[in-house]
């Protein structure tokens, strides 16, 4: 039997692990990102590579053999984060119980530990892994050694062969060591030599072979600078490879018999696990009863039915609804999956629509269902004329609720993360694309059993991890009742005046023509509009306006470059209103008009209840959230949207400014809660704080700086973004800011403390308890920190401000039927409710609907909800 060795850099690891996970810690305060990192590292690397040795090599201290050649070497590194020291003694109690041994050595580094056992592997005729996350390992590498090195987080790896680094450098496994002579290695303080950098040293490596043939060859390199510094720094660069040579004759005492992998201990490994909050791991550790599941559904056994019988409905099922395509309002059902006691059935679409039976079971609320996307499953059901009712459980909101940025909108993805591979992706059965097609009734049907069984399988581990998470009634209570809500919503449909559509559509081409008139007058000469590089020509080449930035492909016309360019010529004016109105035409006017249902005269729009990482819904086919009405011309599109029968109108209601008094309940800022009690203006109260004057001598200057912080405070805005904002300095626009959070000093409290909050935790809740992982709030890099952290303080705001609508639709939908009224919920966009109703509905509706929106969700400061009606979308504004 052939045997491997696998050499693991520890520290290395543990760093990566480190900087690569948010800080987590247990509920005694250790933090255990490192610990858990190295773990998941360590059992996939076990798993993949199947080792007969492991060894673990840790650095022993600060000081090496190395510093006696140079003292200042690894000098200035950073001091190891006390958060990171504090999980070393985990990692080593860790590999104990893996059984696996571990080794330092007094003025050796970890480095030189794994160089003299691979070489001793490599004699007695051992195939070596080396894991690391330091390319300095790469020397190692030879027909027998392989260096695995960490290219992103802690499981991509980038695998270093001698042909790899040939392919990679042009260079064999010991030219890297001639190379770190000469271009040095700034994380390690190894000097080098000055000005040479990786493409340099490469370059003269393949020229003469070795660092040593360099020096010697010094006169005859090509630059006279080049040449001058090889000559004056000789010595450094030879000391530089010296240093950065790995040893591989350290004194290491231990035999490689002594590495033999043996079975982990797994009740220690239990213990550490409950220690250190391992949850998910723990559940995985000797967990027979997940693995006999995933057997299970991996040999499935179902049964295609002809009829459907009493005993096949029981009082709780899993039930799996087949479609087509993803527009489910329009997509050919395909076929049901039920599942229930271990039996798992694949009942054709025509079976199950010639069941009366099994529509009486379908509507029955008392027998209750566990599906895949409710909303999808009652819209399907109603399609073949039932009325899914008893859902108690939605795998796809589950998932979502547990973890919105591992979302996935396919049930295969979502299987495979709670250890159900046994279900294939719906591209392996169906295809994609142009070759998508619907298979054998024998693939189909295992296809849709399998993922009705597997419903059940994750149930359980869904509902566990939704308990401790304390997010249990936010799946219950909010989301999934909601899908029901928004099943109802997209069933109703909204009609499109189809006629007012195109009557709009002919006044913006005729407006497009004749602003397309006016761009080529100025220009002096006709020219496609919509080209950049034709537009780039005409801009900074014929009218010589002055080009701020280039692309691959020439001068940029972004909006942005365009806004800029506004002052120096009125042509740009026109173009950007050109492009606005040629978007409404062909995203808001022919794009509508292609959705609309030919019988019906209404659109269905599709709501995403799993997309975004806030809560927030979207919708899509067509996308009515994202209307612009900033244009008038894009008001009026609201106009084309109508009641559905005679003498009804249109009713909006809209929350009036719900995240800057979601900000002043979570924040517990006096001054806002004050303002918002009082019912004031928020902008005005806002410049008068901050300009520190009387509510008489507030400019509509100062209200509109005031509202653009306001607005843009619960955004987490920059200086820049803000002075972009407004047009003015970025000094003057941090001004503002530091002036605006000193009057409002708890807003700048709860900004301190939220990113403070998502560094411990990972995480970040709103007030129902939604999560949002923001891993990257750790990150070294300052841009991708500083996003992070602006997502830190606006998710809690947004996130809850997303839910009270949510609230308030499910408790709308629930007064309407109370009170009996024939009003029926259109649409929802971000903050806004629309309605239809009869005319003599409207006064109750000016009751009810303000009642149930302000009472959603009960915070320190009123919530405000605007409302009017009309005949039209439009008019209802």
């Amino acid at each position: 039997m052939s045997q491997k060795l696998m050499l693991i850099d520890g520290n290395s690891i543990a760093y990566r692990a480190f900087f690569a996970l948010p800080l987590l810690n247990n509920e005694k305060g250790i933090h255990t990102n490192a610990i858990y990192g190295f773990t998941t590292m360590l059992m996939k690397m076990l798993e993949d590579e199947a080792p007969t040795h492991v060894l673990v090599a840790f650095d022993a201290g600060k000081t090496t053999f190395r510093h006696k050649t140079f003292s200042e070497y690894k000098g200035g590194r950073q001091k190891t984060p006390s958060e990171l020291s504090e999980q070393f003694p985990f990692i080593r109690e860790l590999l104990d119980a893996y059984a696996i041994k571990r080794f330092e050595l007094d003025q050796y580094e970890a480095d030189d530990i794994i160089g003299t056992l691979s070489k001793k592997a490599e004699e007695e005729g051992f195939e070596v892994v080396i894991i690391s996350g330091d390319k300095d390992m790469t020397q190692l590498s030879s027909e027998k050694t392989r260096v695995e090195i960490t290219r992103k987080g802690i499981t991509d790896m980038e695998s270093y062969t001698p042909e790899h680094i040939n392919e990679k450098y042009g260079l064999t496994p010991d030219q890297i060591i001639d190379m770190k002579g000469l271009m040095g290695d700034s994380s390690d303080n190894i000097p080098g030599v000055p000005g040479v950098g990786e493409k340099t040293a490469i370059k003269l490596l393949k020229q003469f072979g070795s660092l040593e043939a360099i020096l010697a060859s010094a006169g005859e390199v090509s630059g006279a600078k080049l040449k001058e510094k090889l000559i004056e720094f000789a010595d450094q660069a030879k000391m530089s490879k010296e240093l950065a040579t790995i040893t591989r004759e350290a004194p290491v005492d231990l035999k490689l018999e002594d590495l033999t992998r043996n079975d982990p201990n797994e009740e220690q490994l239990r213990t550490l696990y409950k220690e250190l909050a391992f949850n998910t791991l723990l559940e995985k550790l000797g967990d027979s009863t997940q693995e006999a599941e995933a057997i299970e559904l991996k040999n499935l056994e179902w049964e295609e039915v002809s009829e459907i019988t009493d005993d096949m409905l029981p009082s709780s099922a899993e039930v799996y609804v087949e479609l087509f395509d993803v527009n489910y309002h329009t997509a050919e059902i395909l076929g049901i999956g039920l599942h229930h006691n271990d039996t798992t059935y694949f009942v054709p679409i025509e079976v199950a629509s010639a069941s009366k039976r099994f529509k009486e079971w379908i509507e029955d609320e008392t027998k209750l269902k566990s599906v895949y996307d409710a909303k999808q499953s009652i819209v399907a059901f109603n399609r073949l004329g039932m009325e899914l009712k008893g859902i108690d459980f939605d795998l796809l909101i589950a998932s979502y609720v547990i973890n919105a940025s591992e979302a996935a909108d396919d049930f295969a993805s979502i299987a495979k993360r709670y250890g159900a591979d046994a279900v294939k992706s719906d591209e392996e059965v169906f295809g994609k694309g142009v070759k998508k097609s619907i298979p054998s009734s024998a693939i189909l049907g295992e296809h849709i059993a399998r993922k009705a069984a597997a419903i059940r399988k994750i149930k359980v581990t869904c509902i566990e991890e939704l308990n401790k998470n304390e997010q249990l009634q936010l799946f219950e209570d909010l989301e999934l009742p909601l899908a029901q809500v928004l099943a109802d919503m997209e069933i109703k449909g909204i009609v499109v005046n189809t006629n007012r559509l195109k009557e709009m559509g002919a006044e913006l081409a005729a407006k497009l023509n004749e602003i397309e008139e006016n761009i080529h007058r100025l220009a002096d000469e006709k020219f496609n509009i919509n080209s950049p590089k034709q537009l780039g020509v005409i801009l900074f080449e014929k009218l010589g306006l002055p080009a701020l930035k280039k692309t691959k492909t020439g001068y940029s016309t972004s909006a942005d470059v365009l806004e800029k360019l506004q002052p120096e010529h009125e042509i740009i004016d026109y173009i950007l209103h050109y492009r606005q109105l040629g978007k409404l035409q062909s995203t808001y006017i022919e794009g509508l008009l292609k959705v609309v249902h030919e019988n019906t005269n209404k659109v269905h729009t599709r709501y995403n209840q799993v997309l975004t990482q806030t809560g927030r819904l979207s919708s899509i086919d067509p996308n009515l959230q994202n209307i612009p009405v900033r244009l008038e011309e894009g008001r009026k599109i609201r106009q084309a949207f109508v009641p559905s029968q005679k003498d009804w109108v249109m009713f909006a209601a809209d929350y009036s400014q719900i995240e800057l008094r979601v900000l002043a309940h979570i924040s517990g800022d006096e001054g806002l809660i004050e303002a918002f009690r009082q019912d004031l203006d928020i902008h005005t109260k806002t410049a008068m704080d901050v300009f520190g004057v009387n509510k008489d001598e507030v400019t509509s200057a100062m209200r509109r700086h005031a509202k653009a912080v306001n607005f843009g405070i619960v955004y987490g805005i920059s200086d820049y973004g803000l002075s972009q904002s407004l047009d003015i300095t970025r000094k003057e626009a941090a001004a503002f800011i530091d002036t605006y959070l000193k009057s409002f000093p708890k807003v700048k409290e709860y900004m301190d403390d939220i990113i403070q909050e998502a560094k411990q935790k990972g995480y970040v809740t709103t007030l129902l308890q939604r999560r949002r992982y923001i891993p990257e709030i750790t990150s070294r890099n300052f841009n991708v920190r500083g996003f992070a952290e602006r997502t830190a303080m606006n998710t809690p705001i947004q996130g809850s401000a997303a839910d009270i609508i949510k609230k308030a639709m499910i408790e709308m939908a629930i007064r309407l039927q109370e009170e009996g009224l024939q009003a029926r919920m259109l649409l929802q966009v971000h903050d806004e409710l629309i309605f239809e109703c009869p005319k003599d509905e409207v006064e109750r509706l000016e009751k009810i609907v303000p009642d149930v929106m302000e009472h959603a969700l009960e915070l320190v400061v009123p919530l405000k909800v605007d409302y009017s009606y009309g005949n039209t979308w439009y008019d209802a504004k």
